[in-house]
Parts: structure tokens; C-alpha cells; sequence
């Protein structure tokens, strides 16, 4: 895994601009670095390497094709790089005087220069984000990975176009324009994360995943004032080389009817996907909560390992966030090497602090502090972990996909007006009532399940459409007015285009492939594991792997008000069911409690109504009214204020580091 940067315009001919761009992501890559500029053609290619496959020099990037044509620095891991191998070399493509070394980034652009882009991307199983330049067509191509694994920002810089794998790069430059992009904020303040193609900055823009972005040497680029679009007409073209809608769609239309047939495919393709990312020259494992995800993968990780698999996990003492019991538990059964590590509320509320600077943006997901301490806990003995995030994307098993189109079923029994009425006052009703509740009927587990109905039941009263249920789950200021001053009209903007076959469900699990899963889920483990020089690998997300769970009817992922049904037969047929008797929890920490006790006095510092009233980003009487609404018990506004929060805090240090700068 790697940190990639770089420049094509006038400043390129100046190295030591993309040299300060790389040294700032050398945590991304800490063995090695160079760049490589061509002042003639104004284009400068710089790399941070973390050697993971060929440990020698010759896998020192940025590397050119053998025939000089092509030059690339790589972000990524070619999980089938040695089958592309074979193939160049049975098709009569070996690069003239043979392999140089073993690594994929050879391989990768060896198989550019003999098959063209498109193609060779079209054959590789990985992840991956990289810029690539032709010499001869004077071309510089940014590509990302089919689900958005790796990162990749770009944008115009005075007349430079510039790229890297994280925004601190970018700010690198002496022409940064930190200019915030209000829009861009009010969509974060309700999704808790900011969505592709955009950034916190205007102008700066986050290449989509499975897209290729062409920019031309020497030519007029123009103001780069939005994204591009694909197939619109400019210098600057977006193409999308692989499209989940497509996947969904073929999915749809060939469907695994058989579940013994489902079975056998999954244990097979996701099998293959984890023998082959388990393959590295440095030292491997996996991260285990002890959900169904991640005993999934290291259930099979074990199965066909020939020795027992390094795990690693961490506990909380708090009630309600403590899973290390249930990994300790199946690690035991499974037989690995395993490895737990108790935080401390202390430990953890220390990470807090780093996160602006991991992060780069606003980034809200409160699970980002214990992802960075497993990731900090796994790194001192191995340099690469494999990871169950995706399961809940690819075969629903997020609350969400139960429970919405459960609400609406009843919610469309009974006349609109009805249920506005109700939703009134039961929308009072304090959250911990609501989850004391659910404990009785045998609904309780999650400590933030009483919010959540809560939130449900004032969704309730102004739902008209099934969309308006499930946006609900994933807006955190739906139906009311956002926080944000300045911003535009548009909504949260998720999209639910998938094929017109797709039912509700899928279409909530077409919603979060595409935005939540890259732009949170996915982000979140990359920053926290690249900032202590891990990297993570996602079996899930080999796009076989995807194809064939498109290929998989609901019925077998949704079966008597659970999901991933179909998962956990194939875990089962590894581990006993018990162990897995128990309610969906997640990888949380309970920072909405915090922010009442040890971190008021930080939280309500930030939350200043003067303060926010001066910086002119939030509207503070009502920022303050969900703040004093949390402190009283009223509502769980814990997502929104943490927001709120990441944001300010992430303001105040891009203060501080200009102040230092100056």
C-alpha cells in the first residue's frame, strides 16, 4: 500500500513542490519515495511505497513500462497479478528483457503497454487508485478501484492540475485555496461524511470509484468549477469503466434460486478471494469483532490456512460497547492466534484529538476511534489485515434493510394525517424509554436502538413515499432545517437509481454500495489504518464476489427478520450458531454519554454559540436547541452533534496549522 501525488501544469517542473506533497503522506508509505518529473511535458509523478509484495528495489516506484512508454505511481494490491502474468507471457507479451522483479505495480503496467487501459483494468481483481502517463499521447489518466478502496483527490491548483491520495497533499501546494465548500458541508452535516465527487473544499473533487479521469497535456483546461461529468464534451473526460447499477442489474436477472447452489458459489468465489489476499511478503492477519463479517472471513482465512491465523480485536468496559468477549469466543473455536487489547476511556478519548489530521475533512463516523486503535493494535506484528467490511452492503445486513421497509408496510395502512397526529406526541417519549422497551420484547442489544425508534416514529407522521422511511435512517436533519448558513436548497442527494427490478431493499443496499460504504465505511479504515502504515484488504469487495451476491435472491439474505442469512449459513457451516445468538451491535464507542460527562467541557467549547455565530458555518440557536435536547435526555442527537463537532474541531486545527505556517 502506497501514497500517491502529483502535478500536470507549470509547477510540475519544480520537484520540490511534489516532494513536500508526498513527505506529508509518508505514513501511507514509509520504505521508500521518489518523483518523477518531465519539465517539458509539465507532468511530475511522486510515491510514498509500503512494501507488501517484492521487498527489493525493484519494486521502487514511480516505474516505467519496459518500452519506456507508460509511467505509474500505484496505490493498490493486484490480487491476480500473477495470473496476468501468465497470461502476457502465454500471449507473447513478456516485456522485452524479461521481469525485472515480482511486484504488481510491474505487472500492472506491463499489462497497459501490451493491452491498453481499459483492458488491462478490466481484467484485474484488486484495489487500486493510480495515475498513469502516456508519453507518447501526452495524456495523464487517474483511475480509481470498482468500490472506492483507495482514495483519490484531485483538483485545479492555480494552473496545475493536481492529484494525491490525501487532501493534506493538496495544501501542500503554495496556491491552495482553502476556500470550504458550503454545499459540501450541508451535505456532510446530514450524512455525517462528505460524498463523492466532492470535498470540503470548493473545487477540490473526489474521483468516483470505477472511473477513469483523462486529462491532456498542453491543453486550455478551464476553470474546474464542478466535477466533471461522464461523457460530457471538455479537455477533461470522466469514463466509468465498471458500474455496480450493472452488476445489480445482471444480478437481478439471473438469479441463484438454489440455496445449497448459493452456498456452494460463496464458499468458492469468497474463499478464492481470501486465499488470494492473504497472499504478501510481510506478515498478515485479520481484524475479528466477532460479528458475522469478520468471523465469516476468518473462518475461511482458517480453513484454508496452513497454520493458525493471526486475529486481533479490542473490548470497552463500558456496557453495550464491549464485543471482544464474543471475538475472544470464536477466535477460541476457530483455533487462531488471537490477540485482544481493553481500551481505556481514557485511550480512547486521547485518539480524538488526531482525527482532524487523519481524517483531512469533517469525518464523523464515531467508530473511527476504536478502527484506529485496532488498526495501531494489529500493526505491531503484522503489516496487512484482512477486514469484513462489506457484508452488510452486498447481502443486507444493516438494520436499516429490516426494519424500513417493515415501518412503511404499516405506516401505508394508516392515513397520513393519523400518523402525524401520533407521531406528535410519541415523539417525545425519551429515547431510554424507548429502549427499555425494547428490552422487554426481546428487541434490545443496540445501546442507541431506543433513538433510532425515536427518530423512526417522527419519520412516521410526514412520510409520503417509502424513500422518505429509508433517506430517514441516513439524514441526520431529515425533515427539519439544516444547520448550515449559506448552503443551497438540494437535498442529501443519495442516489436510488439502481435497475428499474430492484425492490426496496435492494435499492437501500444499491444506496449504501454506492455512497455510504466508499465514502464512510471505506474511508474510515483506510485513514485509520494508512495513518499507522497497515494495510487493510476486503475479500467482500473482490467484484466476483459482488457478482455473485447480486446473483442472490432476498429470500436468502433476508429470512424471519434477519439478514445475511446466506452468510451466516456458510459461517455456520465453520462455527457453532450459537455463537452468533445475539443481536447486530456494530463497532462503536459511546461518544453521545461522553460528550454529557468527561467531554462536556470540550464539546460545549466548540459548540460555543458566539463562537459558531463568528465563524458563519452553523446556525448556533439551532445547533444549540439539539445540544440542550441531548444533555436533557429528550433526543439522542449523537451522530448530528458529532458532526458538528468533528467539524469544528477540524476548523480549528486548519487555523492552527496556517497560524503556524505564516
Amino acid at each position: 500500500m502506497c501514497g500517491i501525488a502529483g502535478l500536470l501544469g507549470p509547477d510540475a517542473a519544480k520537484p520540490d513542490v511534489v516532494r513536500r506533497m508526498t513527505a506529508v503522506i509518508a505514513h501511507r508509505g514509509p520504505d521508500d519515495h521518489d518523483v518523477w518529473t518531465d519539465p517539458e511535458a509539465g507532468i511530475a509523478l511522486g510515491h510514498r511505497r509500503l512494501a507488501i509484495l517484492d521487498l527489493s528495489p525493484h519494486g521502487h516506484q514511480p516505474m516505467h513500462s519496459a518500452d519506456g512508454r507508460f509511467v505509474v505511481s500505484y496505490n493498490g494490491e493486484l490480487y491476480n497479478h500473477t495470473d496476468i502474468r501468465h497470461e502476457l507471457e502465454q500471449c507473447g507479451k513478456t516485456p522485452e528483457g524479461g521481469w525485472r522483479g515480482h511486484s504488481d505495480t510491474e505487472t500492472l503496467v506491463e499489462a497497459i503497454a501490451a493491452w491498453g487501459l481499459e483492458r488491462a483494468i478490466d481484467k484485474a481483481v484488486g484495489m487500486f487508485a493510480f495515475a498513469l502517463w502516456d508519453r507518447k499521447d501526452r495524456m495523464l489518466r487517474l483511475v480509481r478501484d470498482r468500490f472506492g478502496e483507495k482514495p483519490l483527490y484531485y483538483g485545479q491548483i492555480g494552473k496545475d492540475l493536481a492529484f494525491a491520495s490525501e487532501l493534506k497533499s493538496l495544501r501542500e501546494h503554495p496556491r491552495f485555496n482553502a476556500e470550504i465548500d458550503r454545499d459540501a458541508l450541508k451535505l456532510y452535516a446530514a450524512r455525517t461524511y462528505v460524498p463523492a465527487p466532492y470535498s470540503i473544499y470548493r473545487g477540490i473533487y473526489k474521483l468516483q470509484p470505477g472511473c477513469i479521469l483523462s486529462i491532456p497535456a498542453g491543453e486550455p483546461l478551464g476553470m474546474l468549477n464542478a466535477p466533471p461529468e461522464e461523457g460530457a464534451a471538455g479537455p477533461i473526460r470522466l469514463t466509468r469503466y465498471w458500474s455496480y447499477r450493472g452488476v445489480m442489474a445482471a444480478g437481478l436477472t439471473d438469479p441463484i434460486h438454489s440455496e445449497r447452489g448459493a452456498l456452494e458459489a460463496l464458499d468458492k468465489v469468497l474463499g478464492t478471494a481470501i486465499r488470494r489476499q492473504a497472499i504478501a511478503d510481510v506478515p498478515v492477519g485479520a481484524f475479528l469483532s466477532g460479528g458475522i463479517d469478520s468471523s465469516t472471513i476468518v473462518a475461511l482465512y482458517q480453513k484454508y490456512s496452513s497454520t493458525p491465523v493471526r486475529t486481533y480485536s479490542i473490548g470497552f468496559t463500558e456496557a453495550g460497547f464491549d464485543e471482544a468477549q464474543h471475538a475472544k469466543a470464536v477466535a477460541a473455536h476457530l483455533g487462531t492466534v488471537h490477540h485482544e487489547h481493553y481500551v481505556s476511556v481514557a485511550e480512547a478519548r486521547d485518539v480524538i484529538p488526531l482525527l482532524p489530521a487523519i481524517y483531512d475533512e469533517p469525518f464523523a463516523d464515531s467508530s473511527q476511534i476504536p478502527t484506529f486503535l485496532v488498526s495501531k493494535f494489529a500493526r505491531c506484528e503484522v503489516t496487512v489485515a484482512l477486514t469484513g467490511d462489506g457484508g452488510d452492503e452486498l447481502f443486507a445486513g444493516y438494520n436499516r434493510h429490516i426494519m424500513a421497509p417493515r415501518l412503511w408496510q404499516r405506516l401505508q395502512k394508516m392515513p397520513r394525517a393519523a400518523r402525524a397526529l401520533a407521531a406528535g406526541p410519541l415523539g417525545l417519549v425519551p429515547p431510554a424509554v424507548w429502549g427499555r422497551l425494547a428490552s422487554m420484547v426481546g428487541g434490545g442489544g443496540s445501546p442507541f436502538l431506543g433513538g433510532k425508534i425515536q427518530k423512526g416514529i417522527r419519520v412516521a407522521g410526514g412520510a409520503r413515499r417509502f424513500d422518505d422511511v429509508y433517506l430517514s435512517f441516513l439524514d441526520e436533519w431529515s425533515q427539519e432545517r439544516s444547520p448550515v448558513l449559506g448552503a443551497g436548497p438540494g437535498s442529501a442527494g443519495f442516489d436510488l437509481d439502481p435497475p428499474r427490478e430492484a425492490d426496496d431493499t435492494h435499492r437501500m443496499m444499491y444506496g449504501d454500495a454506492v455512497s455510504y460504504l466508499p465514502d464512510d465505511i471505506l474511508c474510515k479504515v483506510d485513514r485509520a489504518s494508512m495513518a499507522v502504515s497497515l494495510e487493510t484488504r476486503v475479500p467482500f469487495l473482490d467484484h466476483r464476489v459482488a457478482a455473485l451476491a447480486a446473483r442472490i435472491p432476498l429470500n436468502l439474505k433476508v429470512r424471519n427478520g434477519t439478514g445475511k442469512h446466506i452468510l451466516r449459513e456458510l459461517l455456520f457451516r465453520e462455527a457453532p450458531r450459537a455463537l452468533f445468538d445475539r443481536p447486530k451491535a456494530g463497532f462503536a464507542v459511546p461518544v453521545g454519554e461522553w460528550i454529557k460527562g468527561p467531554l462536556r467541557s470540550w464539546a460545549e467549547d466548540l459548540l460555543d454559540s458566539r463562537r459558531m455565530t463568528a465563524e458563519g458555518w452553523f446556525d448556533a440557536s439551532i445547533v444549540q436547541r439539539r445540544w440542550r435536547d441531548h444533555l436533557a435526555g429528550r433526543r439522542d442527537s449523537t451522530p448530528a452533534l458529532w458532526a458538528v463537532l468533528m467539524f469544528q474541531a477540524w476548523l480549528r486545527e486548519q487555523k492552527e496549522m496556517r497560524a503556524l505556517a505564516a
